[in-house]
């Protein structure tokens, strides 16, 4: 008995994929006239015959994304962008994007998505940090997942990532050029590997100039739930590190209700150049990171998973650049 033809043969015969072949043969939209005609003649050549569907099987140009409550600021935040571009790239290749947003019981009690168990999307894009074991069992019902922001050390997932650790560094060794040379750094490390690589940039950059990382100059700006207001010590370094924009623009409105200004008393730097950075007042020295980029790089890492389950993870980094702005001064304290 010959072997059943394939969608993998088709698209190899056709020099396309097998997600083009699979749409090109329903007739949905993403594929040209011509590339549609030879995969239809292809299929007939072959004796292509259709497998019997499940009613449900209709989900696969559905993408989910998933983000945990605690991420999405009513006002705005990063990952609204990002999703925003997710939506527009998915939508340039023929997916449609479902968006989620996973409360904090949920995560805990590992209670999965309701587009997951429903079988509503046959793919998934995970935008900001997850607990490990969520993610493990996430991973068992959608196999067909990226990480987008961050990553888990030690666990096995295709990820796109800002290079926090490259822009913690530039960021340090920017106020240290500007003569700083008592740096405090503002973000609890330990809530997210994006905070904890920013946090490790700083680390060496400190270290590389032979200058001290103090203890009590590292200091917390959010819990589980949401930011915090920030402990700052009665002696003040001249210039703070912060994990992100939003972290600097709650710094800079709590060190003026102690009496200090920023840049005058006080050096402040972000990281995103997200839009709070601009109407902040000072607006934010920050890096620039281009949330397309980030965006764009996911779905296609995220479409090569669907096309070809079996291929290797990758891990992608997006490096960012230095945008100056009002938020620094120069620094003569010795």
């Amino acid at each position: 008995m010959s072997k059943a033809v394939t969608l993998s043969d088709i698209a190899k015969l056709c020099e396309t994929s097998t997600v083009t072949v699979s749409k090109a043969l329903a007739d949905k939209k993403g594929v040209s006239s011509e590339l549609k005609l030879k995969i239809k003649q292809t299929a007939d050549e072959l004796g292509y015959v259709a497998p019997k569907t499940q009613e449900n099987s209709n989900n696969e140009n559905i993408v989910g994304v998933l983000i945990p409550e605690k991420f999405m600021n009513p006002n705005g935040s990063f990952y609204w962008a990002l999703y925003n571009d997710l939506v527009k790239l998915f939508s340039q290749s023929g997916y449609f994007c479902l968006i989620e947003i996973l409360t904090e019981d949920n995560e805990n009690e590992l209670i999965m998505p309701k587009m997951i168990t429903d079988g509503t999307v046959s793919a998934l894009v995970s935008l900001g940090q997850l607990s490990r074991e969520y993610i493990v069992a996430l991973k068992r019902k959608m196999p067909k997942m990226i990480l987008l922001d961050y990553y888990i050390h030690g666990l096995d997932f295709d990820c796109v990532t800002s290079d926090g650790y490259g822009g913690g560094y530039e960021l340090t060794s920017y106020l240290i050029g500007k003569g700083h040379k008592k740096i405090g750094f503002i973000g609890t490390v330990k809530a997210t590997s994006s905070i904890f690589d920013r946090y490790m940039g700083y680390m060496k950059a400190m270290i590389d100039n032979d200058l001290k990382v103090k203890d009590e100059w590292t200091l917390d700006d959010r819990n589980n739930r949401e930011f915090i207001r920030i402990a700052f010590p009665e002696k003040l370094p001249t210039a703070f590190v912060c994990n992100c924009d939003e972290t600097a623009f709650h710094a800079i409105k709590q060190l003026e209700e102690i009496g200090l200004k920023v840049p005058e008393d006080i050096s402040v730097v972000g990281y995103d150049n997200y839009l709070i950075s601009e109407v902040c007042n000072p607006s934010i020295t920050t890096m620039n990171i281009d949330s397309r980029r980030m965006a764009d790089k996911a779905v296609k890492l995220l479409i090569s998973r669907i096309e070809d389950p079996l291929r290797d993870t990758q891990s992608i980094k997006i490096g960012g650049s230095l945008i100056e702005k009002a938020s620094v001064a120069s620094c003569a304290e010795q």
